[in-house]
């Protein structure tokens, strides 16, 4: 079984300014999954948004709050 590739800080970090950072004037510290054709679902509960993008998207979706740069992949 292989890994899918692991983003780098680079490709997170234009994901995030080009479908978060727009989002930042009315979602301040919520949320976002954006998958991998570009979807996006936000919501202020970090689980709930997860299992959201899991289930309409399948795997391998970014997750970011909005605003502070935390980033992560959800598998």
């Amino acid at each position: 079984m292989t890994n899918p590739k692991v983003p780098t800080r680079a490709e997170m970090d234009a994901v995030y300014d080009r479908y978060a950072r727009p989002l930042e004037a009315d979602h301040w510290g919520e949320y976002v999954a954006v998958s991998p054709g570009g979807e996006v679902l936000v919501g202020p509960e970090l689980l709930d948004v997860a299992q959201r993008a899991r289930e309409a998207f399948g795997a391998g979706n970014y997750l970011f709050r909005v605003g502070p740069r935390t980033v992560g992949r959800w598998r």
